[in-house]
């Protein structure tokens, strides 16, 4: 506990709460700001043509003067990937353990912007100190290695940032939770526990990763052919647990996908992944000189997510693995909602392919990478927090982890259901909800950062539903007559061989509204595309019940 007495505590959620991603939580404590976690956010289904989404810092940007630190819990997507766009505006030092700085580093490289960050790398056993404050960490058990929860030392108790976990009983090594450190922290004093709540729907306990091993091992074990093994780059656990299954089948491993290898290369590199045999791990272009029954091959695709691939190989149009009658696929990704529909017509397309699919996450019990309701009840007993804020959750998971608390004895009014920018408050010995900051997500298109918003979506949405109608007329204002047009452009909206007359009294209404327009003495642009659309959107909607987005293009000559 902070020996200064602190006179401002407020917590902030800029991302993470009410989503699944996009984790970004901000402590302020007296002048200064600390930020946990940057991640990012893969696009919901009506998020056309978005490649990821990120929280949005304009409210950290005008206080940038204020932040000190950036604090990493672990080293996937959803609390590192937006790390390389907010470091461009706000250059502040980056913490977090030696693998998690390690990925990070990696994601600054893949960048074109370059950005120049100063990165500290922490242990469990490390302490910071702030001019008000000390900050210090915990180990957790997640899919990743080296992951850590954060603690924020006040004059009033401790703020403690679970970051993603679970409890395992049978973890071991770089995996195992320092339950022990956990509880010295809540005999402290835990003035507000932020705690993972994505797996809080999940009864029990989060099913232990050694049966998940031996699933995986029992797979290997029984496939007659190739085993191709889906896998999100960034989860080490199941690579670690592929690995060990193909050195005791025997067979050799070959890795697909720029990120898996990249992942692979750095973990091996920096100890977090063990290998009894190097050699048993060969170029992908090697795989011919074996039989089948020699081969396991691990893939990934965009965004260390393996779905993408997977359906390339069905179709057979990935560009070195296609799926063959006799292969085992094995899909270790806990897909998330965006997901799952994809996931589900992946595993069709692999099964009318010919091959055999395993999907751990179909296990009886909870299989998931983050605490299930009694793990998180054991979390509330060793911190025994003051005040809870449930996050890393979608809103109905952040109120099922409110009933856990409500169920270890916490009352309503010590738990902080929050939006993104929603501010409490700690004061006189009470945490209120404050203020608001300016908070939502910037969409990530191509190289584009936030030049894409809701107008841009509604109207990607709008051509993928009913297409484009296109009107294109040329005009002579000064002889009053038209001079070519009008002609009719359709696209995704009808068959035009089988809609000629319909196109054709289209351009009849649009040659009518030429006359009258360029007939008059003024003649007014916008008036005349307005009514263009509007009596086109009027006789297209009674002839076919759609609404296609219509472009008016006049020139003129």
């Amino acid at each position: 506990m902070s020996k200064i007495k602190n006179e401002i505590i407020k917590v902030i959620p800029l991302g993470g709460v009410g989503e699944l991603g996009n984790n970004m939580y901000v402590i302020e404590v007296d002048t200064e700001l600390f930020i946990i976690d940057a991640g990012l956010m893969f696009p919901e289904n009506e998020m056309l043509g978005i490649d990821m989404v990120i929280p949005d810092i304009s409210w950290l940007e005008s206080q940038k003067d204020r932040i000190k630190a950036i604090f990493l819990t672990h080293g996937h997507e959803d609390a590192i990937g937006a790390l390389p766009f907010v470091l461009r505006k706000i250059n502040v030092p980056v913490y977090g353990s030696k693998l998690t700085v390690a990925l990070a580093k990696e994601k600054l490289k893949e960048q074109t912007h370059k950005v120049d960050a100063v990165f500290h790398t922490v242990k469990a056993n490390s302490r910071l100190k702030f001019n008000t404050i000390q900050v210090s960490f915990f180990h957790t058990t997640h899919s990743i290695p080296d992951s850590l929860g954060v603690c924020i030392h006040t004059s009033e108790g401790c703020i403690v940032h679970t970051g993603d976990f679970k409890f395992d009983q049978a973890a071991t090594g770089l995996y195992r939770s320092d339950i022990g450190k956990m509880a010295n922290i809540g005999e402290s004093g835990v003035l507000c526990l932020l705690s993972d709540s994505t797996g809080a729907e999940h009864q029990g306990h989060a099913t232990s990763e050694s049966l998940i091993a031996r699933d995986i091992t029992n797979a290997f074990h029984m496939a007659t052919g190739r085993i191709i093994v889906a896998c999100p780059a960034s989860n080490f656990i199941r690579i670690q647990q592929s690995l060990d299954a193909a050195f005791e089948s025997g067979r050799k491993v070959a890795v697909v996908g720029k990120s898996i290898e990249q992942s692979i290369h750095l973990a091996l590199k920096l100890g977090f992944l063990e290998v009894n045999d190097k050699d048993f791990i060969i170029p992908i272009q090697d795989i011919e000189k074996y039989e089948k029954n020699e081969i396991v091959i691990m893939s990934t695709g965009h965004m260390g997510e393996p779905i993408e691939a997977l359906q390339k190989m069905a179709k057979n149009n990935h560009k070195y693995v296609n799926i063959s009658k006799g292969d085992t696929v094995l899909i270790t990704a806990t897909p998330s909602a965006a997901l799952e529909i994809s996931l589900a017509k992946t595993m069709d397309m692999l099964y009318r392919a010919g091959a055999t699919v395993f999907n751990s996450n179909k296990r009886k019990g909870n299989v998931s990478e983050h605490a299930g309701q009694e793990d998180l009840k054991l979390m509330l007993n060793l911190m025994k927090p003051k005040y809870l804020v449930p996050i890393q959750g979608e809103y109905r998971m952040l109120f099922a982890h409110a009933k856990v608390a409500q169920e270890v004895g916490m009352k309503k009014d010590q738990i902080f259901i929050l939006g993104k920018g929603e501010v409490i408050e700690y004061k006189n010995g009470e945490m209120f909800s404050s203020n608001k900051v300016p908070a939502g997500n910037i969409l990530i298109d191509g190289i584009g950062v936030g030049d894409v918003g809701n107008i841009v979506l509604r109207d990607r949405k709008l051509l993928s539903q009913d297409g484009i109608f296109t009107v294109v007329v040329t005009i002579n204002k000064r002889l009053k007559k038209i001079v070519s047009g009008p002609e009719i452009i359709s696209r995704g909206f009808v068959y035009v061989r089988e809609s000629e007359q319909l196109l054709d009294e289209a351009a009849k209404i649009v040659r009518t509204i030429a006359e009258e327009a360029i007939s008059g003495d003024g003649f007014d642009w916008s008036s005349f595309k307005q009514d263009i659309r509007d009596q086109l959107n009027q006789y297209l909607y009674e002839k076919t019940k759609r609404r296609p987005m219509i472009l008016p293009i006049i020139m003129e000559v």
